[in-house]
């Protein structure tokens, strides 16, 4: 196990006191110090949004794009560099509102990264708007009168549109996910892990207690591999209890660099030796 310190940095914290982001954060960096991912062999890439700063706090490789436009450079890392691991951060307006088409398209790739989404049910950067996650008749910053659009299930969403790794975590315990970003690490293929993180100042409705009296863990009678099932397990959310842990995982499912004509040789951009001149032929092209 690497020395958790490694992946600190110097960076002031813009988050508010008691965000949930600071679990998560913290879990990231357990996950990486027990799995010995050296901070150059990891990648956080995000978009825009509270969550989204999260690169600027751990020390390893960043990249901060577009307002949900993570996923794309992510894809793009990966592929370039096969040997790096992949980690895109950001909330569930970031995720799953701006960078929505990008999501159902990570899911059909099923490139080798892993989505981590702080999903607070609520834009917390642009002070409290409802997001695609908060629930119908919630009163938010915005909608005085409550939400009028039914929220996205992300997690039916995944396992449908064919992710090979679609988990549920809570941030207020980082030690379980924690073992479930390690989980999502190991595995081949696209993961999401959707996190529930309590935004302390503009959602007042899922707060830390809500969540608590609500959430249970999938014990290990579960089958993560029965699809029908977990597509059941998704359906559950609310007052009946909200199920945490890996809901749906599949084996063997074939990742977009295997079946690339180019990437399945096991041969990305960075294995390549280029000549200076072949460089220059391409800029040429564009002068």
């Amino acid at each position: 196990m690497l020395d958790i310190k490694l992946y600190n940095t110097q960076d002031e914290n813009a988050w508010c006191p008691g965000c949930g982001n600071f679990g998560i954060l913290d879990a990231i960096k357990k996950a990486a110090a027990e799995l010995e991912i050296k901070p150059e062999q990891l990648v956080m890439v995000s978009g825009i949004g509270q969550a989204a700063k999260t690169p600027h706090y751990i020390r390893a490789n960043g990249f901060n794009g577009l307002h949900g436009r993570a996923l794309p450079p992510a894809q793009a890392i990966k592929m370039v560099n096969k040997n790096l691991k992949v980690i895109v951060t950001g909330g569930d307006g970031d995720a799953y509102g701006e960078g929505g088409n990008h999501f159902l398209h990570a899911l059909r790739r099923n490139v080798d990264i892993v989505q981590l989404v702080h999903d607070n049910q609520i834009y917390g950067l642009t002070k409290g708007q409802g997001s695609p996650t908060t629930a119908l008749g919630q009163k938010t910053s915005m909608q005085f009168e409550g939400v009028h659009i039914y929220p996205l299930n992300p997690i039916t969403t995944a396992i449908s549109g064919g992710a090979t790794f679609v988990a549920r975590a809570f941030s207020g315990d980082k030690d379980r996910l924690a073992e479930l970003i390690k989980a999502a690490l190991n595995h081949k293929g696209y993961a999401l892990i959707d996190i529930l993180q309590p935004c302390v100042t503009f959602n007042k409705i899922n707060t830390y207690k809500w969540y608590k009296d609500r959430i249970y863990y999938l014990d290990e009678s579960y089958d993560a591999s029965n699809k029908m099932l977990a597509l059941q397990k998704a359906e559950e959310f609310g007052d009946e209890g909200i199920p945490l842990g890996i809901i749906y995982k599949e084996e063997g499912k074939a990742t977009y660099e295997e079946m690339h004509p180019v990437l399945n040789k096991g041969i990305s951009l960075i294995d390549r030796n280029w000549e200076p001149r072949e460089a220059e032929k391409f800029l040429e092209e564009f002068m």
